[in-house]
């Protein structure tokens, strides 16, 4: 009896530490060697700022709507231990969330995306497999004008069925995007077409609805920016901050610190955040040398009297907070999620969901 109680406890404690793993997606594995200090980051070639962009970002060409990759070596595997890829190789100076030209056909906007399987850099070193529209994680930002008549267009080129749903706005029943109840899936080879009028203005989300645990959990996810007919931005910069995990890694905007990007302003500019959590936790997310300003939530507006301000804001899964505040204290300052295993790449602290807001004269 003894010796059976002693072999229970061992399978026991060996199918509990196998479930920890598929949880934890190996986010406690060996130190890696290549971690930077958050001093030094600055310098690394991989978070060299790029231009922040003007409070309403001009309409991106077209070919950055599927961004360039590199035939280098591939990986052995997958991180997520899928085996061989042989998909191409998107480094980390290729960013996800860039704006997606639409094609005008007969006063339709439509917006083309391409589901597909890449190896993601999701930081210095590190290639995963990801499901990315157009190339990149998250995927393309439509940006569109409440009114406007908009065509999503989806071609599948993923090794399984998906769909879109269109998180947010307004929509016909038909255009929602969720198998055997709106429509059918779409198989690998095919396309669909989601049309619609854009309304209401807000910050809203399109993301696979097939399989979803997976296949968004690889990267199928993206955000629709509805503006204001007639739209005069309160605001000097402007930036999409999206939360989320991405295969035992915690990113933002797909990339995971020190390859993530800084929120970049001018003393006494007006800063608007857009953040917007596509992942499957919570994330408390807290802005040092600034408190923000609660905006919009959901993609409708806050009224003044009821807004409030925050230096930690903890958004949920499908959450969208537009957060403001001002410029106002010079230096370089950690935004960062405040669950602390959550700025950590393979368990090695800093890494993950940790980006800088920087003030300069």
């Amino acid at each position: 009896m003894r010796g059976m109680f002693i072999a229970l406890m061992v399978m026991g404690a060996v199918w509990t530490g196998g479930l920890v793993w598929s949880i934890l997606g190996g986010m406690v594995l060996v130190p890696s060697a290549a971690m930077i200090s958050i001093g030094s980051a600055r310098t690394a070639p991989a978070v060299a700022p790029a231009a922040a962009p003007a409070a309403k970002p001009a309409a991106a060409p077209a070919a950055a709507a599927k961004p360039a990759t590199t035939s280098a070596a591939k990986p052995a595997s997958g991180h997520d231990g899928h085996g061989v890829s042989h998909a191409d190789q998107v480094t980390t100076s290729t960013k996800g969330n860039q704006p997606l030209e639409p094609r005008i056909v007969d006063g339709v906007k439509n917006f083309d995306l391409t589901a597909s399987v890449v190896q993601w850099e999701v930081a210095p070193g590190e290639f995963m497999e990801a499901w990315a529209y157009n190339g990149m994680v998250p995927g393309p930002l439509l940006r569109i004008t409440e009114g406007d008549r908009i065509r999503v267009n989806l071609k599948n080129e993923l090794p399984e069925p998906t769909v879109v749903h269109i998180h947010g706005p307004m929509l016909p029943n038909a255009m929602d995007g969720v198998p055997d109840v709106t429509q059918p899936v779409v198989q690998p080879g095919e396309s669909f077409s989601y049309e619609f009028e854009a309304k209401p203005s807000g910050t809203f989300l399109y993301h696979t609805h097939h399989n979803s645990v997976m296949q968004k959990s690889k990267g199928l996810f993206g955000v629709m920016q509805i503006d204001p007919k007639d739209f005069k931005a309160p605001y000097d910069r402007e930036y999409f901050q999206v939360v989320g995990e991405l295969n035992g890694f915690f990113v933002i905007n797909g990339k995971a610190f020190p390859a993530t990007e800084p929120i970049e302003a001018k003393l006494g500019q007006r800063v608007r955040i857009h953040l917007i959590n596509l992942g499957e936790v919570i994330h408390p997310m807290h802005s040092h040398g600034f408190a923000t300003k609660i905006v919009g939530t959901d993609g409708h507006p806050v009224p003044e009297g009821a807004q409030l301000l925050k230096d930690t804001v903890t958004i949920g899964p499908g959450e969208r907070y537009d957060l403001d505040f001002v410029a106002d204290n010079l230096g370089n300052w950690v935004y960062h999620c405040h669950i602390l295993s959550h700025v950590q790449n393979r368990g090695v602290e800093p890494g993950g969901m940790i980006s800088l807001i920087t003030v300069t004269p």
